[in-house]
Formats: C-alpha cells, structure tokens, sequence
C-alpha cells in the first residue's frame, strides 16, 4: 500500500489578523491538495505567528490558546474539505493550569485527535511553562498508523521503539529549531530512528521571522521525507526534501509494502534482530 504525504515548510511573517494566518494555511493545504496528498504535515510552533498581530513585543505564549478554537475550527473545516488528514503541526492549548505543546490531527471526518509533545527544551520548560505530555499515542487511519512525535522527541529512542512496537509505521515530526545545530539534532535522530525501527519519519519546520516573537526570531527549517537505509530505498535515506529556509512544500509517495520487506529480508533487519535477552523490550 502506498500514501502520497506533503511537509510544508511554513513561513513565518508577520499577520494583521487571524484570517491572514487562515488565508495562508489555506494555500498549503490547497496545493498539497492539487498533488493528490492523503496526508499534509506542518511544523511545530507555527501557531506562534498568531502572536505577531500584536504590535509589541510579547513572548507569551499563554495567549495562544486563546486561538484554540480557531485552529481547530480552520484545520477540521480544510480536512473535511479536501478529504486529507492534517497533521496540523503543533499549537500551545491551556488545560487546567497547565499549557501542553500539543500536535493535532484532523480527520478527514471531522475526527480530531491530540498527542501533547513527551520532552521538553529549556526553553519550553524555563521561559514558557510548558507541561510534558503523559501519554503516547498510536492513530489508526486508512491507510494504517501512524504516530506524531515533536522534534526533541526525536531525540529519545526509546519514544520511537515505542510507537513502533504499538503498530506505527510512518512517524509525522513537526519541527521549529532557531540555529543550525538544533536543526541537525533533529535531522540526524530522525535518521537514525528510521534505521533502528525500519519507518519512514516525515518531519519539517518553521522558515522566515516573527521580529516581535520572542524565542522566534530565528527560524532555521527544512522539510523531509527520510526513510531506512537499504536497497529499495533512497542510499542516503532522504525520499524528498526541501530548499533549506524556502517557503515550499514537498511530496512523495510512500510504499508501506517496502517497510515489511526489508524488516524480514533486508540488509540488515535490525527490528527482528533486537537483543532482547540482553536489554529490556522497549516496544512494549
């Protein structure tokens, strides 16, 4: 089985209002459209541009989930609309006293489900409050399942022999890093995680700068479709990718079919092969 999936690199720029940030959400997710795309991934953070409209300068964050139901209400409407699922990368959400940076994904039935991100970075820890999710995640879709795993979650190994071990086989990482090293930090874990779990990560991140953004006035992102290093694959492992910093999208196709094969006769078959006699099963 194969599924068309699209990584927007999104551009960060300053807004006016809410339906500016509406109007350009719209042009992604219509042109993933245009490719036939069943799934369309957005970066991590980008909600922050909504707080641009303010003319000072503010890193509050804690006035995000003020838009919740904005969000919510633009990316269900524009799944149902074009009959994609929309991973719509991550927004902050309050719930209780606690604000969770939190991926959603809509259904092209009006479903929407949340997985909160699992690690935290300073920043999200020191200077806006951010409370780690509790729990991991796997979604069924039609055309099998998939997980959403934020950028620093890329990092920890064991997150993603977790999700594998619960069913998933394709792995959406929005993303937003503001230098060149957090950037490869991701880029390289998400690397390895493929060769290590024999999956396709699709993962992207913020362009461009919000100037009255605090903690987003760098933005450093590529988009990327990487797969397992093995013979029916890419030799580098990277199915697409983006110009790095453009404002753009990317599309491929991915043959799930690929992933089941070289698990049971590929080069190396790294998942089958687990020493599991000697440390613990991390899957489960």
């Amino acid at each position: 089985m194969k599924i068309r999936v699209s990584a927007v690199q999104y551009h960060l720029e300053k807004i006016n209002s809410f339906g500016d940030f509406a109007s350009q959400v719209t042009h992604y997710v219509r042109t993933a459209s245009e490719y036939d795309s069943e799934f369309v991934l957005f970066p991590e953070f980008f909600t922050t541009q909504l707080l641009s409209i303010s003319e000072g300068t503010t890193s509050r964050v804690d006035d995000l989930p003020s838009f919740t139901d904005q969000y919510i209400g633009l990316f269900s409407g524009l799944a149902k609309e074009t009959g994609m699922h929309i991973i719509g990368g991550t927004h902050v959400v309050r719930k209780g006293d606690n604000l969770y940076n939190t991926a959603f994904l809509f259904y092209p039935d009006g479903r929407v489900e949340e997985q909160a991100k699992l690690h935290m970075t300073p920043t999200e820890k020191h200077d806006w409050n951010i409370t780690p999710g509790d729990s991991i995640r796997v979604f069924e879709t039609n055309k099998g399942k998939i997980a959403l795993l934020t950028c620093y979650d890329m990092e920890f190994p064991e997150i993603v022999r977790k999700v594998r071990g619960m069913g998933a086989d394709v792995i959406f990482a929005p993303s937003c890093t503001d230098d060149l090293h957090g950037f490869h930090r991701v880029r390289y874990t998400s690397h390895a995680r493929t060769i290590e779990n024999q999956v396709y990560v699709v993962t992207t991140g913020t362009v461009g700068a919000l100037r009255n953004v605090d903690f987003m006035r760098a933005n450093y992102g590529q988009a990327a479709i990487i797969t397992p290093n093995d013979i029916p694959f890419p030799k580098n492992g990277v199915m697409m990718e983006g110009e790095f910093n453009h404002d753009m999208l990317i599309t491929a196709d991915l043959d799930l079919s690929l992933l089941h094969e070289v698990r049971e006769k590929g080069s190396v078959t790294t998942w089958n092969d687990r020493r599991l006699d000697l440390y613990p099963d991390l899957s489960k």
